[in-house]
């Protein structure tokens, strides 16, 4: 028979050179020659020389001391050169005197290393090849080579292999290196899980050498990894090693080198690493790309659960080669930074004082079932099938209504049926429930039990969501049907469990390992007496917000900043026994129980709230005798829209509501107005807050009308509750906030960002270390501040007002301007139903552009022909509206792009982009 396989003839040995010496004319952006040496170090098998990127020299020749040193460590198929950017943001902050030395070495037959002789094809035993404990090995040799101080700090950082060797090495010389950073790398892979299928192709003993060695195809896959193609000029400078098949023995050498099977020689060496990291108590931070197709979520789960500690950072939108795709020197450095230089006090700051007594959720609830109030209403769930209810009246009576000793009876029954499940403190449960009466049982089990609630709204659309619950990465979900459908067919993580009792066939369709109805009726009357009460510092939940400037962020509260929450709605809106809450707007119906208030659910989707009627409304205040009414701006329109349909009895209900707010975003004065002739009773309340802190500051609709009459630029949103401060970052001409912050009165006419500290602000972004650090402004007080990327200002009654976003900020000739010192005027015109100001040009010198949504009028045209450009006539009366700032156009859309949750979050940066392609004469469509 004819042997069709190729034959390979060994590789031989090569000795290090520079990259200079590669090839006359080679290129490599961004690496600086200088930073290049070769290091002759005493391995275990002799003396190898090494190529590195070392800052030592240039800091020395620069009579600079290091801070400490980072020993960088890349992994396959890279080199070094994936380091440039962390070098060169190194040096550069060398000139503040912030110096950090980076060594930067090639791994021995990889890069511009030595090579090795070794046979081909490569096999799992061969001893030529190097093996993780050799390449530990190495680096003990090269580090006694160098002339490292080792009286500074010494870090480790690694990426793909480079991880595991990083961290390996960090572990074994636990007593010298003092932190660790990693990008995606893996220390533990079980034995009976498969290599992800990225990976596992190339391993195969059959593709392994064609795919690594005859061939480019394992290293051009890797480069092709980049969220963004990489620039000819940056891939070629990652091939110039490995152009030859002699250049790529060490590619092939690392794949065989896997220790995927219990057998493999490097299984040892690995399983020494993965158990001494759950001993590593230094400081450790983990950037991780999630798109990694090699090195997954999984892999970055078994990381945190034997480094708990460690601070992590998801970079949205990346994957394998996160170097390439994102700026890590900043995070890097300003992590380095907090611990080591003058950012390590950090641990130290605080909070003003909570505006009340702070309890737990739980423990508000039990203490409601203990009173003469045991026996009334506290949940009633309007959104259950209508031949549930014989009418609105006596709907407090129907199954889907609980008494507060009932509420708390099921929280404990089901609280002890989840403990015996499975569920621990500190396990992660995603919620993928309507608001209702059974969300809140489950919501207050999981409190009860010190399980963290991830409750993502599904108004996020299925990527959202995805892509928030991956992020999370949830030890179980609990949800209905269409939840746990979607969360099986997308493969969301968790183990899951549903609502309602399912047929033996659905449970294993759908992989269901228990129900809540059968775990209520299983424990009823039992408590989980054997689970601790969850203390103030422990995890509560995970909010999500709305994901309408970028990727879904998870806001992470403990038990302490949600019982200060609700401390301070009871302080500020003066709730009583007996009040009862109509909760239109998705957090609150949560926050009702804990408030002591009856919470009603009306009839609508809580995903879009613009689907709230006037009717649904005066149903759920006629069933819930409602005193209180919570709705978002969105939802209000609504119901002014529909009112015209009441009937008396429903008019009836809402006129013993004393009490509407709205939450969310700024509400125009006329709608208030509106709103408060479908309310004739009520005090109307536009509270401002974020997912990051739901109430801040409060006005009341009279103060707002007032505040309207001194005509200043943007919304008033009132003055700060109980328990909250406020200053502001001044912007300069680029809109760029300042360092310093001043307080209100300090500040009074000037445009800034405003930043803010609470007892129940967030407890941090979860999993977004750098957002987190990045949203923190700490102050010589030694309070906590959270920037809430609103702009606006201060006026001399100390009330704020928002102008818009930190991103939308324009930045005129006459200096920076907030969008809604334009579009609060211009929104006032008759003909106009929102507008939305954006800028156009350079940063310095942009011109301003309005663009108009008008209200809906038959006959009625705002356009100049067929064109979105504004007819005259109109376009004056805007330029008139916006008064002194100068109008360059206004436009027309239909419909301006938008969150339907809140008109505040329209989406400007891309009405930007395309009002400067319709001004430049570009026929594009409406975006």
């Amino acid at each position: 028979m004819v042997n069709l396989r190729p034959r390979f003839s060994p590789v031989p040995a090569a000795s290090a050179r520079l990259p200079r010496e590669h090839a006359p004319g080679a290129s490599f952006p961004d690496l600086d020659p200088a930073w290049s040496r070769l290091v002759t170090a005493k391995t275990d098998d002799g003396a190898r020389t090494f190529h590195v990127l070392d800052t030592g020299p240039a800091l020395a020749a620069r009579g600079i001391t290091p801070t400490g040193t980072i020993l960088a460590v890349h992994g396959n198929p890279t080199w070094s050169y994936l380091w440039r950017n962390v070098i060169a943001g190194s040096l550069e902050r060398a000139r503040s005197g912030d110096a950090w030395r980076v060594i930067a070495p090639d791994q021995l037959d990889m890069g511009f290393s030595d090579r090795l002789s070794h046979p081909v094809p490569p096999a799992p035993d061969a001893p030529s090849y190097r093996r993780l404990s050799q390449r530990l090995g190495d680096l003990d040799a090269l580090m006694d080579a160098l002339d490292v101080d080792t009286g500074s700090r010494l870090v480790t950082l690694g990426h793909d292999w480079g991880g595991i060797i990083s961290l390996g090495w960090a572990v074994r010389q636990r007593g010298q290196v003092d932190a660790a950073i990693t990008l995606n790398t893996a220390v533990h892979h079980p034995t009976e899980d498969q290599v992800p299928a990225a990976l596992r192709a190339a391993m195969a003993p059959a593709v392994l050498p064609a795919a690594t060695l005859a061939s480019e195809g394992f290293l051009t896959v890797t480069l092709g990894l980049a969220e963004n193609a990489l620039s000819p000029e940056v891939r070629e400078a990652y091939r110039a090693p490995y152009t030859t098949r002699n250049g790529r023995g060490g590619i092939g050498g690392f794949v065989a080198d896997i220790p995927a099977e219990t057998s493999h020689v490097s299984r040892p060496a690995l399983d020494e690493v993965a158990s001494g990291l759950r001993d590593w108590n230094k400081p450790t931070l983990l950037l991780w790309g999630p798109k990694d197709p090699v090195f997954q979520d999984r892999y970055l789960a078994d990381l945190q659960s034997r480094v708990p500690h460690a601070d992590l950072h998801r970079f949205e939108g990346t994957g394998h080669m996160l170097a390439e795709d994102r700026d890590l020197s900043t995070p890097i450095f300003t992590w380095l930074d907090d611990q080591f230089g003058a950012g390590a006090t950090r641990s130290r700051l605080r909070s003003p004082a909570p505006a009340g007594d702070v309890l737990g959720l739980h423990e508000r609830l039990t203490e409601l079932a203990r009173t003469e109030r045991r026996q009334d209403p506290a949940v009633v769930d309007m959104t259950a099938e209508p031949e549930a209810w014989s009418s609105a009246e006596d709907a407090a009576t129907g199954d889907r209504a609980l008494s507060w000793a009932e509420l708390d009876a099921q929280v404990d029954a089901l609280a002890a049926g989840l403990s015996a499940t499975g569920v621990r403190p500190g396990d992660r449960v995603s919620l993928l429930v309507q608001p209702g009466a059974s969300l809140t049982v489950i919501l207050y089990a999981c409190l009860r039990l010190g399980a963290v609630a991830v409750v993502a709204d599904a108004g996020l659309g299925v990527r959202g969501m995805t892509r928030a619950v991956r992020a999370a990465r949830p030890d179980w979900v609990i949800g209905a049907l269409p939840g746990l459908t979607l969360a099986r067919s997308l493969g969301w993580p968790g183990k899951r469990i549903s609502t309602q009792r399912l047929s033996a066939r659905r449970a294993g369709l759908l992989g269901t390992v228990a129900s809540v109805d059968a775990l209520l009726d299983r424990h009823e009357g039992a408590a989980p007496d054997q689970v601790d009460l969850p203390a103030a510092e422990d995890p509560a939940a995970i909010l999500f917000t709305s994901g309408s400037t970028g990727p879904a962020k998870g806001v992470m509260y403990t038990h302490g900043r949600l019982g200060a929450l609700v401390a301070l709605l009871i302080e500020q809106f003066d709730i009583r026994p007996g009040a009862s809450l109509i909760a239109g707007f998705a957090p609150f119906a949560l926050l009702g129980p804990a408030i002591g208030a009856t919470s009603v659910t009306p009839d609508m989707s809580v995903t879009r709230p613009a689907t709230l009627t006037a009717q649904a409304v005066a149903d759920a205040a006629l069933a819930g005798e409602a005193t209180m009414f919570f709705g978002s701006p969105a939802a209000l329109r609504n119901v002014v829209a529909t009112a015209p349909a009441l009937s008396a009895l429903q008019r009836r209900g809402l006129s013993g509501i004393t009490l509407v707010l709205s939450a969310g975003a700024p509400v125009h004065p006329d709608l208030l107005n509106a709103v408060q002739e479908i309310f004739p009773h009520a005090e109307i309340h536009t509270p401002y807050g974020m997912t990051e802190g739901l109430l801040q500051a409060d006005i009341e609709r009279q103060q707002v009308l007032d505040a309207v009459a001194t005509d200043q630029s943007g919304v008033c949103v009132g003055t700060p509750v109980a328990g909250v401060r406020f200053a502001l970052a001044p912007l300069d001409g680029l809109g760029r906030p300042s360092e310093e912050l001043q307080e209100p009165g300090e500040a009074v006419g000037v445009l800034g960002e405003i930043v803010v500290s609470a007892a129940h602000l967030k407890a941090g972004y979860d999993r977004l270390w750098q957002t987190e650090r990045a949203s923190r402004r700490d102050t010589k007080d030694g309070l906590i501040w959270h920037r809430t990327n609103d702009i606006g200002h201060f006026d001399a009654e100390h009330r704020l007002w928002i102008e818009g976003r930190l991103q939308h900020v324009l930045t005129t000739p006459s200096g920076p301007l907030g969008p809604g010192s334009v579009e609060t005027p211009v929104d006032a015109l008759e003909e106009v139903a929102r507008s939305a100001a954006v800028p156009v040009g350079p940063q310095g010198t942009q011109a301003v552009v309005v663009i108009v949504e008008p209200e809906p009028e038959p006959g009625r045209s705002l356009r100049a022909g067929r064109s979105p450009v504004a007819e005259i006539s109109f376009a004056a009366r805007v330029r008139e509206a916006a008064g002194e700032v100068p109008v360059a156009a206004v436009l027309v859309l239909d419909e301006l792009p938008t969150d339907v949750r809140h008109n505040s979050k329209i989406d400007r940066t891309g009405l930007a982009a395309w009002a400067e392609k319709v001004l430049a004469g570009e026929k594009v469509k409406a975006p």
